[in-house]
């Protein structure tokens, strides 16, 4: 596998699209922080002990805490977490001077916890867990291998098992990938266009064959306007 190698966590039966928790968050607060106050849209993780939560909604609430390292060769892998998150996202959706307040300090613990010195621009595992998926199975950019991978090489993994899936009967899945000049391999794409193609084919067989059965009759060709203006002069 030649570098850059891509690092994703996959999650199954995990229903992101849910419409309570797509709308259980506040954009213009990751943008503004502590200086909007309305984020009533947050509920329930609006705030605690009466002071607001930075990032507030069950969406950051939620964020994925699992870690992954990788040793190959006794050698530890670096690592890239840098540039993980989509720049327009980075630059325009989340705040360079806004920073975590209040976070995860409830009774009830929902994911991973937000470095409080560190503004929301440059959390980007938060950036990449605020985009929600439209599918129930998903999978989210942790970070880059810049090292090339020779085939059998053996690559052992680290797992913090922290982020709990068993109480919805959800999987997690680790994925490493390489990309192209078309992007990265998606076989639903592939079997989607396959099928649509196939389909369109079938279809248009259909038509064809109809036509030679019963052919469209020619229509007049005096009734046209430009044969009838000709006549009548």
């Amino acid at each position: 596998m030649k570098a850059p190698i891509y690092i994703y966590y996959q999650l199954d039966n995990y229903y992101q699209n849910h419409r309570r928790y797509v709308k259980s968050r506040s954009d213009k607060q990751l943008l503004h922080g502590l200086n909007y106050r309305d984020t009533s849209s947050c509920k329930p993780e609006e705030s605690n002990n009466g002071l607001p939560i930075v990032p507030c909604g069950l969406i950051a609430w939620s964020l994925f805490n699992d870690t992954f390292n990788f040793v190959h060769a006794t050698k530890q892998l670096e690592v890239s977490r840098k540039n993980i998150a989509w720049k327009s996202d980075r630059d325009h959706k989340f705040g360079k001077n806004v920073y975590p307040f209040n976070f995860q300090n409830g009774t009830l613990i929902g994911g991973g916890s937000l470095n409080p010195s560190i503004p929301l621009s440059d959390q980007e595992d938060l950036i990449v867990w605020m985009r929600t998926a439209a599918l129930p199975s998903f999978r989210k950019l942790y970070g880059r291998i810049e090292q090339d991978l020779e085939e059998d090489d053996l690559v052992e993994v680290k797992i913090s098992n922290n982020y709990n899936t068993f109480s919805f009967g959800g999987k997690k899945k680790l994925v490493l990938s390489t990309s192209g000049w078309l992007g990265g391999k998606n076989d639903f794409l592939g079997m989607a266009c396959i099928a649509v193609g196939s389909s369109s084919l079938f279809i248009s067989l259909i038509f064809v064959m109809l036509h030679v059965k019963n052919p469209r009759p020619y229509g007049d060709t005096s009734y046209l306007t430009w044969n009838r203006k000709g006549i009548s002069s």
